[in-house]
């Protein structure tokens, strides 16, 4: 008579484990096509332009007038001059607005969301925010109208309300506003700054 088997229990197999989820999705960078391509255009216009006349002078021909005019009013002119003056400042304030654009992220329109998995970057414009906020607080019983301002840091709330008391009204918005804030996962969500009015009355 044979001896019965014993199986032994396997062990299920852990599951493979969730990535943490990063801390944010950071500010949307500007490819800023624009700019760039009216910079690039510029200095390539104005390096072909001398370019030309250098080798012009090379083969024994005048430099063109442009460039002696310039030439002479450079070293004619002194340096505390009007005109001098003002193109210095003109070519120091072009240089400080390229520095800006290569530093800054711009998108200011895009508002960050958290980040599920550290793959994936999500935004919310700022006008479909502050239209969700607008059709939530629409919702709230006693409101007539809505005003909402999306920024970065701030969601101004102007409503009017035509009946029931204001601090109900207020605080039934303030409760709605606030979930709805938190519902939209942004990475930094803005404050709620919220006014409530009587219709007719002047804010």
């Amino acid at each position: 008579m044979s001896e019965p088997r014993t199986s032994t229990p396997t062990l299920d197999k852990d599951p493979a484990p969730t990535p943490p989820a990063a801390a944010g999705s950071g500010r949307f960078w500007s490819p800023r096509r624009a700019p760039a391509a009216a910079v690039a255009v510029l200095l390539l216009a104005g390096a072909g332009l001398l370019l030309y006349d250098i080798a012009a002078v090379r083969a024994h021909h005048p430099a063109m007038r442009w460039r002696r005019a310039l030439a002479r009013q450079l070293a004619e002119r002194p340096l505390d001059d009007t005109w001098v003056l003002a193109g210095a400042a003109v070519a120091a304030a072009l240089g400080l607005w390229l520095i800006a654009l290569a530093a800054t992220p711009g998108l200011r329109g895009l508002l960050p969301m958290r980040r599920p998995r550290p793959d994936v970057r999500a935004a919310v414009d700022r006008e479909t925010a502050a239209l969700l906020l607008r059709d939530r607080a629409m919702d709230v019983s006693g409101v007539r109208s809505v005003r909402v301002r999306m920024r970065r840091r701030k969601a101004d709330v102007r409503a009017v309300s035509h009946f029931r008391d204001l601090d109900d009204v207020r605080a039934d918005l303030d409760t709605v506003l606030t979930d709805t804030v938190r519902g939209l996962g942004l990475d930094r969500p803005p404050a709620l700054s919220l006014q409530v009015a009587r219709l007719g009355r002047k804010r």
